[in-house]
């Protein structure tokens, strides 16, 4: 009974190890996105003082206080309509941000790609989440 017990902590230890791990992976890809794509603006520590930021008429959000702004918590479909874009909601006036989503569809539409539209937007999905989890990870700096 007691080699059950060992053997069921021990997979279990391995399946947490390997969440941590993706969970990591994932924060790294956001990470590499954020800097890729949102820093020149938002700057590095997210707080809106990026190298683009003077340029701009509309500063760019602080992006370190989202959840203190919604009640202590992180607002994550929010975040992710504002980076996706595609779907304008005119009530909130111009936008200033790129439309990543459309960016990030052209980025895999070219010439011989096999993926269908499901595939390409799985894909999309999962790039502005690891994004939006790195900027998750910026609150109340």
């Amino acid at each position: 009974m007691q080699g059950i017990w060992l053997h069921a902590l021990v997979c279990t230890m391995a399946m947490l190890a390997n969440v941590n791990l993706v969970h990591a992976q994932a924060t790294e890809i956001g990470k590499d996105e954020y800097v890729r794509s949102c820093a020149s603006c938002h700057g590095v520590t997210g707080k809106g003082d990026g190298p683009a930021a003077k340029s701009l008429i509309k500063p760019p959000t602080d992006l370190t206080t989202l959840s203190e702004a919604n009640k202590g918590v992180f607002p994550v479909s929010r975040v992710y309509d504002t980076i996706d874009g595609r779907i304008e909601v005119i009530a909130h006036g111009t936008r200033d941000m790129p439309v990543w989503g459309e960016l990030y569809m052209r980025e895999l539409k070219y010439p011989g790609s096999v993926l269908s539209k499901d595939m390409s937007e799985s894909l999309i999905r999962v790039r502005m989440l690891a994004l939006i989890e790195y900027i998750s990870t910026l609150q109340g700096r």
